[in-house]
């Protein structure tokens, strides 16, 4: 994956970064990589922790450069050295001139310790920015993070949190919860966001259509979730969809694929230690006629079942929305194939869904629906989840493009491979002659007898 090249500007500790550098290594920074950490101090812990994570060091300060536009010159120079292409200010402790933010439209961002527009601009950072939280006498604080321009704290908010504020809360206190429950989670994840920006732009721009490796893509994500594959093999043509799941809790790790009469079921590995079926236990694959449907849940059926009526796939969607698993409202997923109706039509169109919440609190559901017509080769991926976390991120943006292979037993294996060792627990795997109707299938289960 062609990442974002991502610097981190730092003055001091890097806790900051610290919260970068977990989140690259955890799979939550997925879409960037941090190849430079930039101080103004020379003394900052954070160059310490960039060392110890591999990553780059450089020391430009103020006082050395002897003013603001040579300060600016030295920063760009290894800016440029490095292809750097985002920039997260975590702690630096220097305001950027409008120049050098033009340099960067839209592509550097900062954390700030309150809910802006509240106690920020001009003379509010470091313990301040509590003092003054504090003496306002607010019940609610938190931290954002927004892009950086010419105006202090002044650019587009990308993401909040809020943190409540205790009854004896001092200063620092404040601050390092603050720090904890805000700065630390949204940072990582506003980066993200934005480094997933910045790639896709790129490749827009240089017009490059990029198709994955899904065992390179699944090797570096530690919790996909649940995920759908569906394409068209490379030389053959044949309708390729795949479907496997994951789990980290006790509960949906006892879980199995069982085939029965060309469908597939998720079923208990040991009844006995069954705590919740509700959205565990499902048929994740059924035909209708000349449709395959796949689906992370009970959906499914639903699907099935408008169609019976003569309805489609978005319709029957229209009537459902994400799993009820609070805090993480898990993503339904869902595909379908549709085959020709006859032999003088023997290729396929398929079709992606995905059904997410819109909000932390689960009270919007988001519906996107993805069609596709066949291409030799290639296939479009879509899973629950971003990465592992707590809670879960949801999956964001369309679905990946992926190599689809002529061989199933090579995918089957690339795909088994690529999910990780301790989480994985089914997958199946379905190669079918759009001419004939007759297919392939491989079906892996981590839980045997």
């Amino acid at each position: 994956m062609n990442k974002t090249k991502i610097a981190v500007l730092i003055s001091g500790g890097g806790t900051n970064l610290q919260a970068l550098i977990d989140a690259q290594k955890d799979g939550v920074l997925r879409h960037g990589r941090i190849v430079l950490v930039l101080s103004s101090n020379s003394i900052a812990y954070g160059l310490k922790r960039a060392v110890e994570a591999g990553i780059e060091t450089a020391v430009v300060t103020k006082k050395q450069a002897g003013s603001q536009e040579a300060f600016e010159q030295g920063i760009l120079e290894e800016l440029e050295k490095h292809g750097i292409e985002m920039i997260v200010l975590a702690g630096f402790m220097q305001i950027l001139s409008a120049d050098f933010v033009k340099r960067y439209d839209r592509r550097i961002i900062n954390v700030h310790p309150s809910l802006i527009p509240a106690f920020c601009g001009k003379g509010a950072y470091g313990l301040r920015v509590h003092e003054m939280a504090l003496e306002y006498g607010v019940k609610v604080t938190g931290a954002t993070v927004h892009y950086v321009n010419e105006v202090p704290d002044g650019g587009e908010i990308i993401m909040q949190k809020a943190v409540s504020v205790r009854k004896n809360d001092t200063p620092k206190i404040l601050q390092k919860r603050v720090m904890a429950e805000a700065e630390w989670q949204i940072l990582p994840r506003a980066a993200e966001r934005v480094a997933k920006r910045l790639m896709a732009e790129k490749n827009a721009r240089t017009r490059t259509y990029r198709i994955d490796n899904i065992g390179g893509l699944l090797a570096e994500n530690a919790y996909p979730g649940r995920g759908i594959v569906i394409g068209e093999s490379k030389e053959t043509g044949k309708a390729v969809c795949a479907y496997f799941i994951m789990g980290r809790s006790e509960n949906s790790r006892n879980r199995v694929f069982t085939l029965k009469d060309g469908e597939l079921f998720t079923e208990p590995f040991d009844p006995s230690k069954v705590k919740d079926p509700s959205l565990i236990i499902y048929a994740a694959l059924r035909k209708f006629q000349n449709r395959l449907i796949v689906t992370n849940g009970d959906q499914t059926d639903t699907i099935y079942e408008f169609l019976e009526k003569g309805q489609g796939f978005e319709q029957a969607l229209e009537t459902r929305q994400f799993e009820p698993d609070e805090p993480n409202f898990t993503p339904r997923i869902s595909g379908m194939i549709t085959f020709g109706q006859n032999q003088d039509e023997p290729g396929f169109a398929y079709k992606m869904s995905i059904l997410k919440s819109e909000d932390p609190e689960g009270s919007r559901c988001g519906r996107y629906t993805y069609s596709y017509e066949p291409e030799a080769g290639l296939g479009h991926f879509i899973h629950t989840y971003e990465c592992d976390g707590n809670p879960l991120p949801t999956f964001a943006g369309e679905p990946e493009r992926v190599a689809i292979p002529e061989d199933i037993d090579a995918f089957t294996d690339e795909l088994w491979t690529g999910l990780n060792t301790d989480n994985k627990i089914s997958l199946y795997v379905r190669y079918t002659d759009p001419a004939t109707g007759e297919y392939e299938e491989r079906l892996v289960n981590k839980n045997t007898k």
